[in-house]
This record gives structure tokens, C-alpha cells and sequence, in this order.
């Protein structure tokens, strides 16, 4: 069995033998195109009901996750798609090699709805099987991470795969229009941008050590957004939509610099994750993009984006509601969805995905999507180490977070909470 860590440190070179993959040509035609799914959670189960609703020709052929329960759900949640689940028994896959059992069932399209932690290795082999890929946000947890994926994005477009990304917000109607009229100078010159996320607690831990007869691995895994190696935890696991949004109004340029804070002002379990971040990106032209974070309980919540220009605010509070206030504070224009109109962002995303593959083209997001996470760990690790940290220095860090295992027998403790002043950005 190969570990994580030997994964994504092997050469994506040795990969290359194969530039003519199992690539779909499918143009003009509505052959079957069958999908696995690996990582069978919410937002895995979610991702396959859109891809099934997105083409009648899918056809849901295999599912992983390491643990069987996790498969159950997703075929009691698909059941309603009828003959477009043929997921038989020999194709339903549990364990740490799962994923690559999956990857070599017979299909055509991989969507990726693990950890996050386990993306950039399950990118990799699904790319250097040939196959296409949804890979939900965030891509990493790390810079290890972050590499791998430029890579495994290199490598797909050499064998004209498509990557599409999970970053639901660029597939929301009301947003790319107004992100749009920001774009095209229609607002002036762009000063600043602030976005907030503010949720309350997701999963948090009951438990304070696995009990009777669970190792501390496995236990960790199955609580995984507490633990950092595995969720990257909240700034990037969550919020990474509003960091994202704020790459997208600065149309996806490099910042300059960071600085951020965060702690745990309501956590006070066994997990080694924030439960709030400000961050303050640095751009070119002084321009700087505000970050507000926090999972806390009985608290006010919002996700809210205002990007400030010369001649008014773009304000994105929800999916299709975003509007434009002038200078005065009157509202100048808002988001009307045309008749009929898909307004779900996570339906029009795969909706633009099996479209392109049924006409032959090919989308790469790989890059994209390894960016916005960088971008989100850049905040964390600000946060993390107290540093006022550089771009062109954290690009070229390499922090490896994957523990060595092999079984989940393994005993990982847990990873000491970052201090600021103490931590440092590797």
C-alpha cells in the first residue's frame, strides 16, 4: 500500500507515458459517461446528484470511502436517479486504497469529495489514469499539497483532461455578473474588498480521545475538520469561498503581502484548529482585501462580500443577490436571473463541465484552484506564525503536513495548535 506522502512525492515525469489517455469523444453523441465518486460525505453525495442531473447520459458506476456507511448513504440519497445508478456491489470500494481501486473500475469521470487532505494524491492518480476530474475546494492543506496539484494540472493538460473546480461562488449567476461589471471598469478603479464568513461550529468534537478500540488516526479521520492535516482547517476549509471571491475581484493577480491574526476564543477541545481569522492581503496599487473568519457558537453569522471602487460598492450577500450601491449609497443595479435560469451554482457547474466533455473541449482549473487554496493558507499561515509574510516567499515553502501511515491502526498524535510568535512558515 502506498502512504500519502510517498504519493505525492513520487515524479509526475514517470506519469507521461501515456499522453493518449481515455480521453471522451464524445462529441455530437450522448454515450454513456460513467462517474465514480470518491469520498461519499455531503458534499461528495451532493456533487454526484448534480453531475447525474447535469447529463442523462451519466451513469453513477462506482463509489469509495474508507468507510462503508459512507456508501450506503450516497446510494440512499441517489436512488431517485433510477437506471442512472448501476453501481453494483463488486464497484463499491472501502479502505485507504479505495480510491484507487475506483480509479481503475472502468470510469471515465472521477469526482473528488474527501478531506482535503487526501486531494492532492487522489488528484494524481486519477490524472495519471487518464481520467477526467471534479475536485471539490480546498485542493490542500499544505504547500506540499499545492505543489502536487500545479503538477497534476500540468499533466492533464498533456493529455487533454479536463479539472474542474468546487469553488461554487464563479458559477454563481448573480456574482459573475457583478464581479464582471467590477472587471470591465464599469465601478472605476477597485480600492478595496471586504468579505466575511461567519458560521457557527461545523462537527465539532464531542469527545476529547477515540474511544475504547479506535486508534488516534482513525479517530482523527473520521472527525477530520477538527484536525488541520486533514481540513486545512476553517479559514481554508470553509471560508475559502470569501478568499476566493477576493482573488476573483482582484482578477486573480498575485498579492504582495499578508498580515493576519486568530486563536481560539470558543474552542476548547481535543482538535488543533482556529475558531477565527482576520486577514489583511496586500495587493499591487495599495489595494487591500479584508478577511473576517469566525465558527462560533450563540454568534451573530453572515457571508457578505463588499468590493469598494470609485464609483460604488458591489455587495454579493447570497447566491443570485448582488446588487450595486453608487458612491451616495443608492442602489444602481441588482441581479435579475433571466427566465428559466439555473441559479444553483454547484447545478451550473457541473452543467458546464459534462457539457464541455460532450463537445470534446477540455477545462483546466488545476491551476486556479491551486492558487486560491495558496491563497488561503498564505492568510492561515500569517495568522499561524504572527509574521508579516511575502508571496514571493511563501510560493516557495514546502510545508508538509501528511503523517506516515499505512493502516489506520497508526498512532498519529495530534499535532500541537499554532502559536503565533513560535510557529514557523516552512
Amino acid at each position: 500500500m502506498t502512504d500519502r506522502r510517498t504519493l505525492l512525492k513520487s515524479s509526475a515525469a514517470a506519469s507521461v507515458v501515456a499522453l493518449a489517455p481515455q480521453m471522451l469523444k464524445a462529441q455530437g453523441n450522448s454515450d454513456p459517461l460513467k462517474i465514480g465518486l470518491i469520498g461519499c460525505g455531503g458534499r461528495g453525495t451532493g456533487a454526484v446528484t448534480q453531475a447525474l442531473a447535469a447529463d442523462s447520459g451519466v451513469i453513477l458506476w462506482s463509489l469509495a470511502d474508507l468507510f462503508a456507511p459512507g456508501i450506503e448513504r450516497a446510494l440512499q440519497q441517489t436512488k431517485n436517479f433510477g437506471k442512472q445508478i448501476q453501481v453494483t456491489p463488486e464497484r463499491q470500494f472501502t479502505g485507504l486504497d479505495a480510491f484507487q481501486q475506483l480509479i481503475n473500475s472502468g470510469v471515465d469521470i472521477v469526482l473528488l469529495g474527501t478531506p482535503p487532505g487526501f486531494r492532492p494524491q487522489h488528484l494524481r492518480a486519477a490524472i495519471e489514469a487518464g481520467k477526467h476530474v471534479f475536485a471539490e475546494k480546498p485542493v490542500a492543506v499544505d504547500m506540499h499539497g499545492v505543489h502536487s496539484v500545479m503538477e497534476s494540472a500540468k499533466l492533464a493538460q498533456k493529455k487533454n483532461l479536463s479539472i474542474q473546480h468546487g469553488f461554487c461562488w464563479r458559477f454563481d449567476p448573480g456574482a459573475r455578473e457583478g464581479y464582471a461589471k467590477v472587471h470591465n471598469g464599469e465601478l472605476g478603479r477597485l480600492i478595496s474588498v471586504y468579505g466575511t464568513y461567519l458560521a457557527n461550529p461545523v462537527k465539532p468534537l464531542d469527545t476529547s480521545a477515540p474511544p475504547a478500540g479506535m486508534s488516534q488516526l482513525e479517530w482523527q479521520i473520521r472527525n477530520w475538520f477538527n484536525f488541520e492535516w486533514l481540513s486545512a482547517g476553517p479559514l481554508v476549509e470553509q471560508c475559502i469561498h470569501t478568499v476566493d471571491k477576493v482573488a476573483w475581484a482582484l482578477n486573480d493577480v498575485d498579492p504582495v503581502a499578508v498580515v493576519a491574526s486568530g486563536g481560539r476564543a470558543q474552542k476548547q477541545d481535543a482538535s488543533n484548529i482556529y475558531d477565527h481569522y482576520n486577514v489583511a492581503y496586500e495587493y499591487p496599487n495599495g489595494v487591500i482585501a479584508h478577511v473576517g473568519q469566525r465558527q462560533y457558537g450563540s454568534a451573530h453569522t453572515e457571508v457578505q462580500d463588499r468590493i469598494f471602487c470609485e464609483k460604488g460598492m458591489l455587495h454579493v450577500s447570497n447566491f443570485s443577490q448582488s446588487t450595486i450601491k453608487d458612491a451616495s449609497g443608492k442602489r444602481s443595479w441588482r441581479f435579475r436571473a433571466a427566465a428559466g435560469q439555473e441559479r444553483n451554482p454547484y447545478q451550473v457547474c457541473h452543467n458546464e463541465f459534462f457539457q464541455a466533455i460532450r463537445a470534446g473541449q477540455t477545462i483546466n482549473t488545476g491551476e486556479y484552484m491551486a492558487r486560491s487554496t495558496a491563497l488561503g493558507l498564505f492568510g492561515r499561515e500569517a495568522a499561524h506564525s504572527g509574521q508579516r509574510l511575502l508571496w514571493k516567499d511563501f510560493w516557495n515553502t514546502n510545508q508538509d503536513q501528511a503523517p506516515d501511515f499505512s493502516d489506520l491502526n497508526t498512532d498519529f498524535p495530534v499535532p500541537a495548535i499554532p502559536r503565533p510568535g513560535t510557529h514557523k512558515v516552512s
